[in-house]
């Protein structure tokens, strides 16, 4: 388990261990919910350039791009 601290800004530092761990590096999109009073953050899976995926997961993966995008608005 690790302890963050939450700034003014509502930010926190997921640990280098943690990081390591999940594989997760600057600029990885992360989907956050709310799950019984607990934040749960995932790493959104976004397939590499040039990986082909079919239809409906073309469309899925542009859905979520496009609920992350409104949040930045």
């Amino acid at each position: 388990m690790y302890v963050v601290k939450v700034t003014r800004k509502g930010q926190v530092t997921i640990p280098k261990k943690l990081r390591e761990t999940l594989n997760i590096k600057e600029g990885d999109l992360l989907n956050v919910e709310e799950k019984n009073g607990k934040i749960i953050f995932s790493k959104l899976d976004v397939p590499e350039p040039g990986i082909p995926v079919g239809k409906d997961e073309y469309r899925r993966i542009i859905e979520d791009l496009e609920e992350v995008r409104e949040t930045w608005r």
